[in-house]
C-alpha cells in the first residue's frame, strides 16, 4: 500500500495529473500564531502540485526563511531576495529560482534582509501594494503562486493579503487554536475594506492532528461548524515524517511519500485543484 502511494504521489510518469485552473489562483497562507504549519503547509501542497501538473511559483516571505530552506533554494545574505523586489524593484522574474528537482515549481527565497523591510517599508510610495505589482509583472502564467506569511499581521503580512486573492488558513488542532483568529479575520476583513476587495477566506486546513484525543475532534467539530465548506475534508496528522523533512531540504512528497503526512498533503492538495476548477473551469 504504502509503495502504491508513494508512486501515485511522486507522479514518475506524470499520468496522474491535477486539474489546472482557468486563471492563476494567488494563494496567501497566513495565520499570526506561529507553529501552526503554514511553511510546511505552503511547501508540501507547492510540491503536489507541481508534481501533477500545475506550474507553480512560492514567495517566501517570512524573513526566517523556511520555505527557502524547506525546498532546498539557496537564501544566504548576499543572494537576490523578495526583499530586492519590494525595496529596490527588482523584477520578480530576476530571484525565483528554480526549485531542484521538481518540474514546474519555482521558488523566491527570503534572506535575513527581510527582517528589516518592515521598517523599510513605512516610508515607501504604495507600500501595501509592492508584492501585488511584484506578481502581476512577472512574464510567466502560474497556475498556483502561494505567498508563506510570516506569523504576524504587519506590513509584509499586509503585502501579502493585498497581492492574494485567496487565503489559505492552517488551524492547528489545539485549545487555543481558535484564538486570534477573530483578529486575523478583522485584519482580512480591513484589507478587503480599503485594499483588495476580491480577497477571501477560501481554504481552511485542519494541522498536527492527533486522532488518539478527543480536544483535536472537539476543536474539528469547532472549526467545521464556523467555517463550514470552506473547511478541507483532507486533515494533516501529526506526524514525524513531516517534521523531519524540511531537515534534509525537501518536502515529506519527496522525503517519505508513502507516510500518513504525505498522503494528506496529496489529498488536500487534490481538494483545492478540484475546487480551483468548480470555481472557474478547467485551462
Amino acid at each position: 500500500m504504502e509503495a502504491m502511494r508513494a508512486v501515485q504521489i511522486l507522479n514518475p510518469s506524470g499520468e496522474v495529473t491535477m486539474p489546472r485552473p482557468a486563471r492563476s489562483r494567488i494563494m496567501c497562507v497566513a495565520n499570526q500564531k506561529g507553529g501552526v504549519g503554514k511553511t510546511t503547509t505552503t511547501v508540501n501542497l507547492a510540491v503536489a502540485l507541481a508534481l501533477h501538473g500545475n506550474r507553480v511559483l512560492v514567495v517566501d516571505l517570512d524573513p526566517q526563511g523556511n520555505a527557502s530552506t524547506g525546498l532546498n533554494v539557496p537564501h544566504h545574505a548576499g543572494i537576490p531576495d523578495v526583499y530586492d523586489c519590494l525595496i529596490d524593484n527588482v523584477p520578480l522574474a530576476e530571484v525565483a529560482q528554480a526549485v531542484e528537482g521538481i518540474p514546474n515549481l519555482w521558488c523566491v527565497p527570503a534572506t535575513i534582509d527581510l527582517a528589516g523591510a518592515e521598517i523599510e517599508l513605512v516610508s515607501v510610495v504604495a507600500r501595501e501594494s509592492r508584492l501585488s505589482r511584484a506578481i502581476t509583472g512577472h512574464p510567466e502564467k502560474f497556475d498556483y503562486v502561494f505567498i508563506d506569511c510570516p506569523p504576524s499581521l504587519g506590513l509584509l503580512t499586509v503585502n501579502a493579503l493585498v497581492a492574494a486573492q485567496e487565503v489559505l488558513i492552517p488551524i492547528q488542532c489545539e485549545y487555543y487554536a481558535l484564538e486570534g483568529l477573530n483578529q486575523l479575520i478583522n485584519n482580512i476583513n480591513l484589507v478587503r475594506q480599503h485594499l483588495n476587495p476580491t480577497l477571501d477566506v477560501s481554504t481552511i486546513l485542519l494541522t498536527m492532528y492527533d486522532r488518539r484525543t478527543r480536544l483535536a475532534d472537539a476543536v474539528e467539530q469547532d472549526v467545521r461548524n464556523h467555517f463550514g465548506e470552506k473547511v478541507l475534508q483532507a486533515v494533516i496528522p501529526r506526524n514525524v515524517r513531516v517534521s523531519e523533512a524540511p531537515s534534509y531540504g525537501q518536502s515529506v512528497m519527496t522525503y517519505d511519500p508513502g507516510s500518513r503526512g504525505a498522503t494528506s498533503y496529496f489529498e488536500a492538495a487534490q481538494e483545492i485543484a478540484e475546487r480551483g476548477v468548480k470555481m472557474g473551469g478547467v485551462a
